[in-house]
């Protein structure tokens, strides 16, 4: 499935997309309730994506059993009794936010775990290989939409680019063994790691360069993890005003997701909706001769296979 969270009538939202359509879960959930007599009660206390994902396993399968009963009234052509309600609605009616559209926690990332951007940045300095995954985190207020604006911040002059494959977390969990990681994981997501490269080099360090205002894009949904046969075989694209800027597979991680997340989890707690970004093929602004930044007024879009893309515009700070 893919679930969504989506702003509609002044409120943030989620649901279900399909193709272009969006079932809204609480909607569908209390109009079939109402009409069909069928208990969802796993979603009684859902409200968000966050509570969606502490609900845990009989939330999932009740949301699955919603959406069938939903597309089963479509081809009955019954939807006039679920449409009128607002229990499904057309994705041009709707304004995608990101999924979880304020993290409890840092988004954790990691840097240089793609052979090929190890190459152009850090080996470059004489920098080895990295033994251990090597992270960092992103600040919650970072986040933004899959549509949204990046803003243009003063602080920095070097704005760069950076696809990845997010991981988002579905249950709680310490020392998790890679055999059992795939159980701890909802599904994924597109990011944008956006860098402020002078920071990175003036602070020494990683969190207040990756960490300003909208330099967290996501989405555009959380796919789960039923949806992807094999996320370490995933081609990934990035375009800069429609110039191909990086093109990768997520086979070529040099840390692959069960070792990062058995390596995060040991003796530090994973939870619902904990957000962990694998890193950035080869491609960056930054490692460019010369290194070509993002300007006022450039598009990227960033797309990974079966996660859709997501397309965001740099803008102007507004005084």
């Amino acid at each position: 499935m893919k679930l969504v969270s989506y702003h509609f009538q002044g409120q943030i939202r989620i649901g279900v997309q399909s193709d272009e359509m969006i079932i809204d879960l609480l909607s569908a959930s209390r109009e079939i309730s109402k009409s069909r007599g069928l208990q969802f009660a796993s979603l009684k206390n859902v409200s968000d994506m966050l509570s969606l994902l502490e609900a845990g396993d009989s939330a999932l399968s009740e949301v699955r059993d919603l959406v069938q009963e939903v597309l089963g009234m479509l081809a009955r052509r019954e939807d006039l009794l679920i449409r009128k309600t607002g229990a499904i609605l057309s994705t041009g009616e709707v304004r995608l936010t990101s999924p979880i559209p304020r993290p409890r926690k840092n988004i954790v990332c990691l840097g240089l775990n793609y052979h090929d951007h190890w190459l152009e940045t850090a080996a470059k300095r004489g920098e080895p290989l990295p033994s251990v995954p090597v992270f960092f985190t992103k600040s919650p207020t970072a986040v933004i939409g899959p549509f949204d604006d990046i803003v243009y911040p003063s602080a920095t002059k070097e704005l760069d680019y950076e696809v990845e494959l997010a991981v988002v977390i579905w249950k709680r969990g310490k020392d998790v063994p890679k055999e059992d990681v795939s159980n701890y994981v909802a599904g994924y997501m597109i990011m944008n790691d956006v860098s402020a490269r002078d920071l990175q080099r003036t602070h020494k360090q990683w969190f207040r360069s990756k960490s300003l205002d909208t330099f967290a894009p996501m989405g555009p949904c959380l796919t789960t993890r039923d949806e992807l046969d094999d996320p370490h075989n995933l081609d990934m694209e990035l375009r800069v005003n429609d110039e191909i800027r990086q093109k990768s597979n997520t086979q070529n991680l040099i840390f692959k997701i069960p070792d990062i997340l058995a390596t995060l989890s040991q003796d530090m707690t994973l939870e619902p909706g904990d957000i962990v970004a694998t890193g950035t093929p080869a491609g960056v602004g930054l490692g460019m001769s010369p290194p070509q930044y993002l300007e006022v007024g450039d598009v990227i879009e960033a797309q990974i296979k079966g996660l859709g893309s997501i397309r965001n515009r740099v803008v102007e700070k507004s005084q």
